[in-house]
């Protein structure tokens, strides 16, 4: 009997420390997604992009096209920083967290081609794995994100910026890099020097009116 009591004691005590934001059965993809963001106005066509994980398997085509992004005519100068994180986004199937990342890209606005691998700190990948594995603090009822998320903002000038999303869904920036020119030009050289497409008419009329904020990303 006193052994009996003794293990529901130590059940007892195992429950009240369980951690209680524990996501350990929510629903859950094996996989994380890469999704591309750029400034408002600032329109950009992602050429190409890979990945190389943790364990250094490489997986190339990881995602491309057109980035989320946002045209409001507010009359404000909004192209300047950054405003929210689309949801386009793409499963890197295979892969475990990301060591490493490629993208080529062209700046539709300015225009010119841009490439860089951008190392992912592991600071990055512990959110990562935490926005899946823990419930947000602020709403414990809720499950876990379903997906881990990295974020690649592209503005003019060749900046990148890195987020991913903590256990709230709240974006949190975790690198910064600078990439160069792509020699061959858009394309690779390929299509006879010409973008995807042309700036459309909101991004022009934005830019004739307050420029290309460069430094304000």
């Amino acid at each position: 009997m006193k052994f009996l009591v003794t293990l529901l004691c130590m059940a007892f005590m195992a429950g009240c420390h369980a951690d209680p934001l524990s996501a350990k059965n929510d629903p859950k993809s094996p996989w994380w997604e890469l999704a591309f963001t750029e400034p408002r106005y600032m329109k950009v066509w992602v050429e190409d992009s890979a990945v190389e994980d943790i364990n250094g398997k490489m997986f190339v085509r990881t995602g491309g096209g057109t980035a989320a992004g946002g045209q409001p005519e507010d009359g404000t100068e909004s192209a300047r920083g950054w405003h929210g994180l689309g949801a386009s986004a793409k499963a890197v199937v295979g892969a475990d967290l990301p060591k490493r990342i490629y993208v080529r890209w062209q700046s539709i606005v300015e225009p010119q081609t841009y490439k860089v691998w951008i190392d992912i700190p592991e600071e990055a990948r512990q959110a990562m794995q935490e926005s899946v594995n823990q419930r947000c603090a602020e709403t414990p009822d809720q499950t876990a994100s379903y997906i881990a998320s990295i974020y690649l903002g592209l503005a003019p000038g060749g900046v990148v910026q890195v987020w991913v999303r903590d256990s709230c869904h709240r974006p949190v920036k975790v690198a910064r890099a600078q990439a160069e020119i792509e020699p061959l030009g858009p394309s690779q050289g390929k299509n006879q020097g010409r973008y995807a497409y042309p700036v459309n008419e909101k991004s022009k009329r934005y830019i004739e009116k307050f420029g290309i904020p460069y430094g304000s990303w």
